[in-house]
């Protein structure tokens, strides 16, 4: 804990967080529930022996992973702004890094300076499962997906569009808008990765979406249908979400950024399975 008696001084501080989402009840401090906010403003406390608040650049769900999630706060006391990465990570779980830590301006605000977030949600195809891959990934073997339509069925979201179709229930945000800036889907193995960025998510928008991808690529569902049922806000057809651990927060990104890309630009490998142990034996 810092000297009460030093000279306190303020700075905003900027994080990039990875988190592993299985053992936590989402970003957002909750009460009785164990939350990636609550964890790193508990251990800001102990450092600083205040609270503090911390603000992050999205909420995300119970299970769900971040590999570059972006977090501030402002810090009173000596740390030196680039100091606070390492003295955070000797407080905190192993299921929480992070990254690094820099100075960034009063008026700099990890959700609202935000240019668009970017998310991944991977599919596991294979018949039989992994359990090296279970904790991130959908273990989908029900039927064949074929990822070009799936694809497909994710061009026509580009753009500014009202997305009500994909918004959960008990969000706080008064309107469904959503401006897409960037959809890819493709297979590697039998992998299926699915990313799509956007300028801001509604609750729950990623995991329906991915889950109603499945039914266009499986076959049980059409193109045309599924491009109807969103423009057409038919939300009372869309049942079901996306298992959580196969989504993961892959980056943030920011007109004005302290941080160089290797430390938030793609920092979660994409799972991959070697072409030998694809083949089947007989």
């Amino acid at each position: 804990m810092l000297d009460s008696h030093q000279p306190k001084q303020t700075q905003r501080v900027a994080l990039v967080v990875q988190y592993l989402g299985t053992n936590f009840h989402g970003w957002q401090r909750q009460k009785q529930h164990r939350t990636v906010q609550e964890e790193i403003e508990t251990a800001i406390a102990k450092i600083l022996g205040h609270h503090v608040t911390l603000h992050g650049a999205g909420r995300t769900d119970s299970g769900v992973h971040a590999a570059a999630q972006v977090a501030h706060f402002d810090a009173t006391g000596l740390i030196p702004p680039h100091k606070w990465a390492s003295v955070l990570n000797s407080y905190l779980p192993k299921d929480i890094l992070i990254k690094a830590s820099a100075a960034v301006g009063d008026r700099w605000h990890a959700r609202f300076s935000a240019a668009y977030r970017r998310y991944r949600y991977t599919i596991y195809t294979e018949d039989r499962p992994n359990l090296f891959v279970t904790p991130f990934s959908w273990h989908y073997y029900y039927a064949p997906l074929d990822e070009s339509l799936m694809q497909a069925a994710l061009k026509p979201l580009m753009g500014k569009h009202h997305l009500a179709a994909f918004h959960r229930a008990g969000s706080k945000r008064s309107h469904s808008w959503v401006e897409v800036q960037a959809v890819e889907c493709h297979r590697s193995g039998p992998f299926i990765h699915i990313e799509i960025q956007a300028d801001g998510f509604l609750y729950g928008m990623v995991r329906l979406l991915v889950g109603m991808l499945v039914q266009v690529g499986s076959g049980q569902r059409t193109l045309a249908n599924f491009t109807e049922l969103w423009k057409e806000q038919r939300r009372e057809e869309v049942k079901h979400a996306a298992p959580s651990q196969g989504l993961c927060l892959l980056r943030v990104g920011y007109p004005d950024f302290p941080f160089t890309p290797d430390v938030w630009y793609d920092t979660m490998p994409k799972l991959v399975i070697g072409q030998e142990s694809l083949v089947k034996s007989h």
